[in-house]
């Protein structure tokens, strides 16, 4: 991948809260990823893995205890100046987990779609700022009438749809997605899943998803990382990691994955996991390159042993 060609660049992560006199939580430990404008990386794993933590700190919500961070050719992991802030908050967005707690009861959705255009004046006059939200509403499957309404009047994907509206209104180059539809019904993932894959093919948004449902992180993914107790342990094209998984870690999620089919699935076996038992400690592992876009995370005898004793 060319040098030109990446939006977001995050090198040597890490993010450790201190939690009390005597003990640091290491939420993040030195990960390295990369994601192509107009391309969705997926991070998978599960809960207290630090996927979200990640999110958090490439957006700035975090301070990072170390590593670096470029944005669109800019430094944003250190200090920064006010007005790359500015650039931060418009061109990066993010949707949250949980559509419903994270709008505001006591406004009207035309209002919370509006917040970003109202703190950075992005509009000469109000009904410049209105027909914004107007068109941004439609393009997400939301009608105009439904502007004056409140959120709690709303069904949980129209309220998450009401959250992507308000990212794209600012019409960034990166939408974070901390687990977007982990709490909405099945069928309704899929529709919000699709809308976002066809605003990005009419946008060219790119995308950093994160989530724990991989059957969803493989049907909107480009490339994957896995994640696990802050590392990321393999990363690869979705083709890499689903056919050809390397880490015993990877596989074990793999295992989990429901197939469509019932005899396929009586087949299937879940594949137990526990680093502990299994004498792997991550922090001795380095990258080891099994193709120009699949690395993992390991020491050179688990790279041999995983790859030749399958």
């Amino acid at each position: 991948m060319e040098e030109t060609q990446k939006l977001l660049e995050v090198d040597s992560l890490s993010k450790h809260f201190k939690i009390g006199r005597n003990y640091t939580l290491k939420a993040v430990n030195g990960i390295s990823f990369d994601i192509a404008e107009g391309e969705t990386y997926g991070l998978v794993g599960e809960s207290g893995s630090g996927k979200s933590t990640t999110g958090r700190c490439v957006i700035r919500l975090y301070d990072i205890t170390s590593g670096s961070i470029r944005f669109d050719g800019m430094e944003i992991g250190g200090d920064i100046s006010h007005a790359s802030m500015k650039k931060l908050r418009t061109d990066m967005q993010m949707i949250f987990q949980d559509p419903m707690s994270c709008l505001n009861p006591r406004k009207k959705v035309i209002d919370i779609i509006a917040m970003g255009l109202d703190s950075f004046h992005m509009y000469e006059s109000r009904d410049e700022r209105d027909e914004k939200v107007f068109s941004i509403m439609e393009r997400v499957g939301l009608s105009r009438e439904h502007a004056t309404r409140y959120p709690h009047q709303f069904s949980g994907g129209q309220r998450q749809r009401i959250g992507i509206a308000r990212a794209l209104i600012m019409n960034p180059k990166l939408i974070i997605a901390d687990e977007c539809i982990s709490a909405l019904d099945v069928s309704i993932q899929a529709q919000v899943v699709n809308l976002m894959k066809d605003l990005q093919d009419e946008l060219g948004v790119t995308y950093l998803f994160i989530a724990h449902d991989l059957s969803m992180v493989k049907y909107i993914s480009d490339r994957i990382g896995v994640m696990h107790y802050g590392y990321i342990l393999e990363t690869g094209t979705r083709e890499e990691v689903f056919e050809n998984p390397i880490h015993p870690y990877t596989k074990s999620l793999l295992s989990a994955v429901p197939e469509p089919n019932p005899g396929a699935m009586q087949k299937k076996h879940s594949i137990y996991y526990d680093p502990a038992e299994a004498g792997i400690h991550y922090e001795d592992g380095v990258y080891h390159t099994i193709s120009q876009t699949h690395r993992v995370k390991c020491t050179p005898e688990e790279l041999e042993r995983w790859t030749h004793g399958r």
